[in-house]
């Protein structure tokens, strides 16, 4: 760990880093093979809507010990071949769900469970979904998200500059669209958990990317008055001045999420932990990623078009080639000058700037004269 916290340090002071704004077309490229094989998932495979979205039944059991695969087989049969989600609840209860059932349909399917599992009519309870309150649920996340991310651009426009805001907003729908193509590619079922995890990495994944804007900001305040570093250099200079803290903050964000994925959905077999936590998780990583290398990456190829930006990195690249100039003549040999040149006082620009100058007088001083005491 106290490696780690000097590497950090070293980030934060800019000893050390890497080039991400240089390698940016790198990150581009690996974001766009991502986003596409996200895309082309989603429309091959599409989401896998739950009942919530599409309307259908929901049918819960007492304890029994049918297992999950022969209660499946028993409510396709029963439903006339419409496709069934079986999940084992605690103390091996079932939860059957259906779409596309209507009431006559669900009532008939609910005889059909009690008689072939054994209970009761009135043990088995039957949870009705109409499609258009399904739609009425998609409607109003899809006009929570946009108002979301309007307001998202509008503060970080005020707050930074809209360069920002733009770059931000490209980052959001970059995370969305990979965490959507996951879902699709994964085959997950997309219910209001799925949603509210959606909206809820929207949040996370800009926290990472206002951390490294507002390092930008206050690096670059009065940039076009120095002449040392271009801005990409300096929002390079950001992003490794604040890496650690992303990848801590990242890192401890994904381990609760991982726990909730794979063990309580994975092992437990918790339904709507799976709809969350698989869209927790993805947003997350994406999130981490799209901030370093997508959204401040933009920012600089956006900022560098700026006629400013453009006469300071022209600026920068002529002092550091004068400077790369100078040095090269500070290294000149000295056998470079001409015999005798030294003696008799010729290249003294050399002489000056290699080395003090040898003094003619105090050349010969003492030549010929005895060892032992000064008369």
């Amino acid at each position: 760990m106290s490696k780690l916290g000097n590497i950090g340090a070293r980030l934060y002071r800019g000893e050390v880093g890497y080039d991400f704004i240089g390698k940016r077309k790198i990150w581009y490229g690996i974001s766009i093979l991502i986003t596409i094989t996200a895309i082309v998932g989603l429309a091959v495979r599409g989401l896998n809507f739950g009942i919530e979205f599409e309307g259908g039944a929901v049918f819960t059991t007492p304890k029994t010990s049918v297992s999950a695969t022969q209660a499946e087989h028993m409510a396709e049969s029963a439903s006339g071949g419409h496709q069934a989600v079986v999940q084992k609840l605690g103390g091996s209860a079932l939860r059957i769900q259906i779409g596309g059932l209507d009431t006559k349909q669900a009532v008939q399917v609910q005889e059909q469970l009690a008689k072939e599992l054994k209970f009761p009519l009135e043990d088995v309870n039957t949870q009705l979904v109409g499609p258009s309150w399904g739609e009425e649920i998609a409607n109003k996340a899809w006009l929570g998200l946009g108002i979301f991310m309007a307001l998202v651009v509008v503060y970080l426009a005020i707050a930074f500059e809209w360069r920002m805001a733009l770059a931000a907003l490209i980052a959001l729908i970059h995370d969305l669209t990979i965490t959507v193509g996951i879902y699709a590619l994964v085959g997950f079922e997309v219910t209001p958990g799925t949603v509210i995890g959606l909206l809820t990495i929207l949040g996370y994944s800009l926290y990472d990317t206002v951390v490294v804007f507002d390092s930008l900001k206050e690096a670059s305040k009065d940039i076009t008055k120095q002449t040392r570093f271009t801005y990409s250099e300096i929002a390079n200079r950001s992003i490794n001045s604040t890496l650690v803290r992303s990848i801590n903050t990242t890192v401890v964000a994904l381990l609760p999420v991982a726990g909730l994925l794979f063990v309580g959905g994975g092992v437990l077999g918790a339904g709507m932990l799976n709809d969350i936590s698989l869209a927790l998780f993805v947003g997350l990583a994406a999130g981490a990623y799209s901030s370093i290398f997508i959204a401040t990456p933009l920012v600089a190829d956006f900022k560098e078009r700026e006629p400013q930006m453009k006469a300071l990195a022209k600026r920068v690249r002529a002092k550091r080639a004068a400077a790369a100039a100078k040095g090269a003549s500070q290294e000149e040999p000295q056998d470079a000058v001409p015999a005798g040149a030294e003696a008799a006082g010729e290249g003294d620009d050399d002489a000056a700037i290699v080395g003090p100058r040898h003094q003619p007088g105090a050349r010969n001083r003492g030549r010929g004269r005895p060892s032992g005491k000064r008369r």
